[in-house]
């Protein structure tokens, strides 16, 4: 399949899923298209080619999987089983062999792939889309040297200030192209 192909049955399953599962909220499987994937595959036109990606509490899949389409080696970290499932279900019936499914939680997840890949850590980003204030963010990459790309809220500036409290960053704000948010770009020396 194709890039477009692969969108449409993405969303055909999203919607079948989300008759048995709280997914993403009701009200956006009308819009999946421009509500979840346009927003998940702007980080395109900021992300770097050559990074392998790690997508921070990818639920549905936003927006890891929608870049794994696009093309980048993605690997989602996803607490909870059904969801799970659910991204299991999309990267077989994908085919995204460039898709990797991690079944725990991030802070579980992080000290054995960096300790694995440390020589490696310039080349892995992490994602995130509707996750966790930035400051927690932060608090589960302290100690290492990363970028990181997230859709954030317009309350972003405010996230910012309060992990400016704790931790040294850089970052730059790119406006959404699809919502009132920010495409947060920040270089953390750990």
């Amino acid at each position: 399949m194709n890039s477009k192909e692969n969108f449409e049955r993405y969303a055909e399953i999203l919607r079948e899923w989300s008759q048995k599962m709280n997914l993403v909220a009701p009200s956006t499987l009308n819009d999946i298209e421009q509500r979840h994937f346009a927003d998940s595959a702007q980080l395109a036109t900021v992300l770097p080619k050559d990074v392998k990606i790690i997508d921070f509490g990818s639920g549905a899949g936003f927006p890891g999987v929608v870049l794994a389409i696009l093309g980048w080696r993605v690997t989602c970290i996803e607490s909870i089983g059904k969801k799970v499932a659910f991204l299991d279900a999309v990267r077989t019936e994908l085919k995204l062999e460039n898709l990797t499914i991690y079944h725990g939680r991030v802070e579980n997840f992080l000290p054995a792939f960096f300790a694995k890949n440390a020589k490696k850590a310039g080349n892995f980003v992490v994602t995130a889309r509707a996750f966790a204030p930035l400051v927690k963010i932060l608090n589960y990459v302290k100690g290492i040297k990363c970028r990181l790309f997230l859709l954030k809220g317009r309350e972003i500036e405010n996230e910012i200030a309060i992990a400016e409290q704790k931790y040294k960053f850089t970052y730059e704000l790119v406006p959404s192209k699809t919502g009132d948010g920010f495409m947060t770009i920040i270089n953390f020396n750990g």
